[in-house]
């Protein structure tokens, strides 16, 4: 196995169409998300997934239980993969993903999945925190439309902007074809 994992956060079946939260772009990045993790298991690569099971009342989606807060199947994990379930935007918080890249001697994590502006960011800025270099294919990611203070902010500059944040001081930011020709 080498030192490089891949970890696939929240790509579930709410934010597709049919779901409660629809991201915009979620099928192209999914898409890209797959061809990446067909990639990291042909390299030997660990592949970890990440679920999200909301435990607020009243939690809008990715309720325990529901279709909507499983994995979709252009990002399913293999029996021999591990699924981590978590609370909280963080993956590393109150799981054990941490402890499972240190076992395996990980180095160098890639990051692909939901939602660019939530957790993508919040795995990426952790992973640099505990000393992971850390990798997000940005075309393997996705979100949706935000507002604030009346502005309305269009999917592709909320992700853009996440992007270059984690670009400037947190990741290698890079294409799916870059980081598959590289």
């Amino acid at each position: 196995m080498t030192r490089q994992a891949l970890i696939v956060v929240d790509i579930q079946n709410d934010y597709f169409p049919g779901g409660k939260w629809i991201l915009d772009g979620v099928e192209a990045a999914a898409d890209n998300a797959a061809r990446i993790i067909a990639a990291a298991r042909r390299n030997g690569d660990l592949v970890v997934h990440i679920r999200h099971e909301t435990l607020v009342e009243g939690a809008p989606f990715f309720v325990p239980g529901t279709d909507g807060a499983e994995l979709h199947t252009k990002a399913m994990n293999l029996a021999d993969e591990t699924v981590i379930v978590k609370h909280f935007m963080n993956p590393y918080r109150e799981t054990p993903l941490k402890a499972m890249l240190d076992s395996h001697g990980i180095e160098n994590v890639t990051v692909v999945g939901n939602m660019s502006h939530m957790c993508i960011d919040a795995v990426t800025r952790a992973s640099d925190d505990v000393g992971f270099k850390a990798t997000v294919i940005h075309d393997a990611c996705a979100t949706h439309d935000l507002e604030f203070n009346g502005v309305k902010v269009p999917a592709s500059q909320v992700h853009a902007a996440f992007m270059a944040a984690l670009q400037f001081g947190y990741a290698n930011v890079v294409s799916t074809q870059a980081f598959l020709g590289a």
